[in-house]
């Protein structure tokens, strides 16, 4: 994780039934230009089998958030997940000034 401060956005989604494997392929795309972005740090999702998941991406600047929401390919996908994918969807932005952890790997 990187050091803060930085901002998580905080995309928690409940999908719909349709399109699955457009789904998945359009989900590695995102993530794969999104890791081109400027000032993109990192991402962890985790999706349950009801469908309903949660994505934090970490970014190192607002500026570099609104990008990544104004970039071409990522609005197509928008554009599609309102529209097949997801039934509802929350998104969040947060600036991150302290974070810890612990790993039982790491002694």
């Amino acid at each position: 994780m990187p050091t803060p401060p930085y901002y998580a956005v905080i995309f928690s989604s409940q999908r719909t039934e349709a399109g699955p494997a457009g789904y998945e392929a359009a989900a590695e795309r995102m993530l794969e230009l999104a890791r081109t972005m400027p000032g993109f740090l990192g991402v962890e999702s985790a999706r349950g089998s009801d469908g309903f998941g949660i994505t934090v991406s970490y970014w190192d600047s607002l500026e570099n958030i609104r990008r990544w929401r104004e970039q071409a390919e990522h609005q197509t996908a928008q554009r599609k997940g309102r529209e097949i994918w997801y039934a509802r969807f929350e998104l969040r932005i947060c600036r991150v000034e302290h974070a810890y952890g612990y790993d039982a790997g790491r002694r």
